[in-house]
């Protein structure tokens, strides 16, 4: 078996990320209003706040945001098991 290259494990997580959250969205629009509702809807936040860098003519300010819930973190186990196989 080949050595898998860190980028294309980074790519996976994050697709199996995006793809799990994007799901969860979708079963909490066609769920009715309750606990199994609030379970799929329920996300994380982890954010590096704004960083200005100011570096002579030009200002550019840097940030970072990651929103994940449930289904994302199953989506992203799901790519990780799918990658063994690829």
């Amino acid at each position: 078996m080949a050595r898998m290259s860190f980028g294309k494990i980074i790519l996976v997580i994050i697709l199996g990320a995006l793809i799990g959250s994007l799901v969860g969205q979708l079963i909490g629009l066609v769920l009715p209003s309750g606990v199994v509702k609030d379970f799929f809807l329920k996300s994380s936040v982890l954010a590096v706040g704004p960083t200005p860098v100011e570096v002579g003519l030009f200002s550019l300010t840097l940030g970072f945001s990651v929103t994940l819930n449930i289904v994302g973190l199953v989506g992203i186990g799901v790519a990780l098991y799918l990658l063994r196989w690829y």
